[in-house]
């Protein structure tokens, strides 16, 4: 019988908000999932779903004074880092864990050159000496397949194109072999062919390093083809969860259908039009506290009032319970 690989990060019950001028508004609502070694989540969902918010409140990247974590565990190795301090906060980010974020040209400093800002990552969390920062960040350009590394260090983020700039947060995502590494819309503006190279190189280096990683994204395309399991988010709560050949194969929550159902096949016609889900994501301060998903359908019905539970309907296969969004199971 095979063990279940242990996971390197639960996440449980995280809560995290937003201090408005309309008082505190939930962006994370009770999130919880888990990350095995050596595996690849997914975390899909329309933009204002709370995907971005869940990963920043993971590394503690929350913008401030007005993001907070009001609740739950984040237990990376089996340290919460909730209630971790900053110094130990500053060591994990960027040195356990690494992060891509989600448009390259935003994460990179246009004032300074390439090779500063990789080797960086190395002075700080490796504490190697200039030459060796800048011998080791050469190397990193090598591994993620930059053409003429040595000269790319010389170069400035807008010399280089969107794929190339992808790949440079890439290699100082990993210049410190992380665990753990998040990748937030890694393929965002980049076209299909650059796309596929980047999500070549990710999992060859994943496999190489031996880290597992979260991938959000809201390309179910991506998610198919790159993660072993999905998380489902809408409004800030996870509405259904599952290995990525269940949830393909066995969708559940009416959300998750209508994600599914959006999706251009093959032997589509010509032009034909695309299925799409009526209405729109509530802001946070309007959100409903019973199921949101029937909110944004405009059903009005007594259950809709109450936070459907949130249940394993089959082993690994979890999904939030509303009557209205999930018919096909017992209640």
């Amino acid at each position: 019988m095979t063990e279940k690989p242990e996971n390197i990060l639960e996440v449980d019950n995280l809560i995290t908000s937003f201090e408005t001028d309309r008082g505190m508004l939930r962006a994370v609502d009770h999130v919880s999932f888990n990350v095995p070694a050596g595996k690849t989540v997914g975390i899909v969902g329309e933009s204002g779903c709370g995907k971005s918010v869940t990963a920043m409140s993971i590394i503690r990247l929350l913008p401030q004074p007005a993001g907070r974590i009001l609740g739950g565990q984040i237990r990376f190795h089996g340290r919460d880092l909730v209630r971790a301090s900053d110094a130990e906060i500053h060591k994990v980010r960027g040195g356990e864990i690494g992060v891509i974020f989600q448009e390259p040209m935003a994460a990179l400093n246009p004032v300074h050159r390439i090779g500063r800002q990789v080797s960086e990552v190395f002075r700080i969390h490796k504490n190697l000496s200039k030459k060796d920062a800048w011998d080791a960040a050469t190397e990193m350009l090598k591994l993620v397949k930059i053409p003429a590394p040595e000269q790319r260090m010389m170069d400035y983020p807008h010399h280089l194109s969107g794929g190339m700039r992808q790949r440079i947060v890439i290699a100082m995502a990993l210049a410190c072999r992380p665990s753990l590494l998040i990748a937030d819309e890694p393929t965002t503006a980049l076209d299909v062919t650059v796309q596929a190279q980047i999500l070549d190189l990710m999992a060859r280096l994943q496999a190489e390093m031996g880290m597992s990683a979260i991938l959000i994204t809201h390309d179910l395309g991506v998610i198919a083809e790159s993660c072993d399991q999905v998380v489902v988010m809408y409004a800030g709560r996870v509405v259904e969860q599952a290995s990525a050949g269940e949830l393909f194969a066995n969708p559940l929550h009416a959300y998750t259908k209508g994600l599914l159902s959006s999706i251009p096949t093959l032997d589509m016609p010509s032009k034909s039009r695309l299925n799409t889900i009526p209405g729109m994501v509530a802001s946070l301060a309007d959100l409903s506290h019973g199921c949101r998903f029937c909110q944004r359908m405009g059903r009005t019905a007594p259950v809709s009032r109450e936070r459907p539970r949130f249940a394993e309907v089959s082993p690994g296969h979890w999904v939030e319970t509303c009557p209205e969004c999930t018919s096909n199971i017992e209640h």
